[in-house]
């Protein structure tokens, strides 16, 4: 899927965003598939990044021919189309049943008990995904299809229960299973799964330990989970599955899926791991099986396409507070004292971003999508002089995927076949110690990296209701006959999306949006260029 945005009214789409890597799909942080083949419509492009854009309206397919006058019912009907999301009923023969989703209502009025009063989503339901219809290109954020900055409905899948359902619970098995690295959310998600499962009756749920290797690892045997298996789980950090990287072949999980009867798969994991998901989900449809794969975005980065933000974010930003406050009081206590955080974020700058914005401590902020350089007249470390003339102290926010261009390249993956990144923290840390030490000024630099203390904790507030919610919606999905589809949030409501159109390339921050620009108003930084 092309991902459009503007500049002065001009679509602009990243042309990495459409490439395809020729060995199939890569993986990000949280992917557990590294050397799958997936048909070449599916594939998910191996550490892609946000980088230069190119001057080109276009929409999924091909250049859109903005001179027939229906270009845009056009553009709405391919939309609609690709959002459209696979059904078990597409290979199947299947007869609906009513739903066993009910809640008696304590309302005295004509429903009958146990049924609920517009209480259902229809199948029909749509959200809008974008909501603000610009009066003009040059309008603050605006984001075109077309040179006239045109209003283009784009309508997704509400997500939610739906009054007739696709299987009979009292026969199901569903099987939970977390990919990836740790994220703050895991347990909530996990213990929602289980208790809407229940609520539907399904009895028979099992948890998959350790990612995808529980499919294959002979040693690893399933979990059994159940209402009260889960109760508290939410209270603790990480997964009460287990998590673990690795590659295997999608034939040999399936035959796995198969071998245990399961019929409903939910999947918690990033980018990569949706890649595996929707990988399963087309070999099942292959072998014409009845089972649903449903995936939930999982990734502390928020870099997932199309959607508000996912679960784990909002934790991640708010606890990525005490390492920058940690920071502050070293550097604002110490003679010429400069501190540095190193925060997540391979491909996409959000958390560093967010955690600037809601700190207001920050001097610096370094992103994977905004360039910049050290050295030089407009360099970081000669802003970093004039702040210590004239403050005395600083602070420095970096991503771990910026500045990488600065650092030695290496070949070298991790487990996930991701590019393993040099250490944009201790770079910059040594670069400033060597830079005061050569212009004869003393400067006390602190270097604190929270990763590992980030992703381990419980999910805030915020983050635990978005679990819920999703963990929720995840499984009216698989009921209602969904395979192939995450749920997520977009534009305020819950939605269902088909999983390829999330996974063509990460979600990264436009250089040009207001949020950055609000960052940069916050900050007083200038382009280090």
């Amino acid at each position: 899927m092309a991902s459009v945005s503007s500049i002065n009214g001009v679509g602009l789409v990243n042309p990495e965003q459409q490439a395809l890597h020729p060995k199939g799909f890569g993986c990000n942080s949280s992917s557990q598939f590294s050397c799958l083949r997936i048909p070449d419509s599916k594939k998910y492009t191996k550490n892609s990044r946000c980088s230069s854009t190119v001057i080109r309206a276009v929409n999924a397919n091909s250049d859109i021919d903005f001179s027939d006058p229906n270009w845009k019912q056009h553009y709405e009907e391919d939309f609609e189309k690709r959002f459209d999301l696979p059904h078990l009923t597409d290979l199947l023969d299947l007869t609906p049943i009513p739903t066993t989703f009910t809640h008696k209502s304590r309302a005295a009025d004509e429903t009958k008990p146990g049924e609920r009063k517009n209480g259902y989503v229809n199948d029909d339901d749509r959200a809008l995904l974008k909501v603000i219809k610009f009066a003009s290109p040059s309008s603050a954020g605006a984001e075109c299809i077309d040179p006239e900055c045109s209003w283009v409905e784009q309508w997704v899948h509400r997500a939610g229960p739906r009054k007739n359902i696709y299987y009979e619970p009292v026969g199901v098995k569903a099987a939970i299973v977390t990919c990836g690295g740790l994220c703050p959310g895991l347990n909530d998600v996990i213990r929602q799964i289980v208790i809407t499962l229940d609520i539907y009756g399904v009895k028979n749920i099992v948890g998959i330990p350790f990612g995808y290797r529980g499919f294959y690892d002979k040693s690893l045997s399933e979990i059994p989970l159940s209402r009260r298996v889960v109760q508290n789980i939410n209270l603790a950090g990480g997964s009460f599955l287990g998590v673990s990287r690795g590659s295997t072949s999608v034939s040999n999980i399936v035959d796995s899926i198969q071998a245990r009867r399961i019929d409903m798969l939910f999947v918690l994991g990033g980018n990569g791991t949706h890649a595996g998901a929707n990988a399963i989900h087309e070999e099942c449809r292959k072998r014409k099986l009845k089972i649903s794969v449903v995936g939930v975005p999982k990734t502390i980065d928020n870099d997932i396409l199309l959607m508000d933000k996912t679960f784990g974010f909002d934790t991640a930003v708010e606890e990525a507070q005490r390492a920058i406050n940690s920071a502050y009081i070293e550097a604002h206590s110490a003679y010429h004292g400069i501190g540095l955080v190193k925060l997540m974020g391979r491909s996409s700058g959000f958390i560093a971003m967010h955690a600037t914005l809601s700190s207001g401590q920050i001097d610096v902020c370094l992103i994977p999508e905004v360039p910049f350089s050290l050295e030089g007249d407009y360099g970081v470390l000669q802003h970093l002089e004039q702040l210590i003339q004239t403050k005395g102290s600083a602070v420095v926010c970096v991503a771990e995927g910026a500045g990488q261009n600065l650092l030695e390249t290496s070949n070298a993956t991790d487990a996930s076949g991701n590019i393993i990144l040099g250490d944009i923290g201790v770079h910059i840390q040594q670069k400033i110690k060597s830079h005061f030490k050569g212009i004869g000024v003393h400067a006390d630099v602190k270097y604190i990296d929270p990763t590992y203390m980030i992703r381990a904790i419980r999910a805030n507030a915020s983050d635990a209701i978005l679990c819920t919610v999703l963990g929720q919606n995840a499984v009216h999905g698989a009921f209602a006959g969904y395979s192939g589809i995450t749920v997520g949030i977009c534009n305020t409501h819950y939605v269902y999306l088909p999983i390829p159109e999330v996974i063509t390339s990460p979600r990264c921050v436009d250089p040009n949006s207001r949020m950055w620009h609000r960052c940069l108003t916050a900050t007083g930084q200038p382009d280090f260029l």
